[in-house]
């Protein structure tokens, strides 16, 4: 058995890692992959096939490095169930507030809630696609991919044109209550999802430290909506709910370009 550490640059989040398990995935030489997404680096345990794997690595264009090889003793890779719980809960409570939300934005006319909304479901796409697929084939695990980053753009564009049509036409002064309130909760949900992960034995991995992270990202979204939900009730104007719905819809759309590399 050989150990292959490789540097990724280009590698912040689980959408990578995602694509980077997909492009290895049918090599069989290949036994397991170790993932370090806060220090960008990959451990490839495997049996022969370096080249091959060294090619499929520097394909996907994440600025891949073969930094070492070297021989090594370990042949026992334990499936970590306890860690997949947790990403099912967490899973389980994005798409949750993803309903919630993208109700609640609705009934309130509030882009901010919805585009947030949109931002919890592209978290439970990242999560879904590699606990979904566990198992599965490269094909499947391509079309679930390639359905998810389509069905969020298509969700975005048309937020995007919401925008636009209130911007320079019929604005509509959101419910502001509505919105801080469901982001509060919606804050306290991502709270927990951080304090379940922080509390699991497994905080110290890579996968959740880079879940961590990702979330971390969400609550920062939840205290933007609700400080837009202020600034509704303080202007009495819709200008701010439409500028944090525009900032979030645009980082659903740059969460579905990377989901769609992984139906490439």
């Amino acid at each position: 058995m050989e150990k292959t550490i490789f540097e990724i640059t280009k590698m912040d989040c689980p959408s990578e890692e995602n694509l980077i398990r997909m492009k290895l995935d049918g090599i069989s030489g290949i036994k397991n992959l170790d993932f370090d997404i806060p220090n960008r680096k990959l451990t490839v345990f495997h049996k022969g096939q370096i080249d091959q794997i060294e090619k499929s690595v520097y394909e996907l264009n994440l600025g891949g490095k073969r930094i070492s090889t070297e021989k090594t003793e370990q042949i026992d890779f334990e499936e970590h169930s306890n860690q997949k719980k947790l990403l099912w809960t967490v899973l389980g409570i994005n798409f949750a507030f993803f309903v919630i939300e993208m109700a609640t934005g609705m009934i309130s006319k509030s882009i901010g809630l919805v585009a947030d909304s949109l931002d919890m479901l592209a978290d439970s796409f990242v999560y879904g696609i590699s606990l979904f697929a566990v198992g599965g084939t490269l094909i499947r695990k391509k079309r679930i991919a390639k359905l998810a980053g389509y069905f969020q753009i298509i969700l975005a564009i048309i937020g995007f044109g919401e925008i636009l049509r209130r911007f320079f036409g019929d604005e509509k002064i959101p419910d502001f209550s509505t919105m801080i309130i469901v982001s509060i909760f919606a804050l306290i949900a991502n709270g927990i999802c951080l304090y379940l992960m922080q509390k699991s034995k497994s905080k110290n991995e890579a996968h959740m430290k880079a879940s961590m992270i990702f979330t971390s990202n969400d609550v920062i979204i939840n205290l933007g909506v609700i400080s837009a939900g202020v600034l509704v009730n303080w202007l009495n104007s819709g200008k701010p709910d439409l500028i944090i719905g525009a900032v979030v819809f645009a980082l659903v759309i740059q969460g579905a370009f990377r989901i769609l590399k992984l139906s490439k």
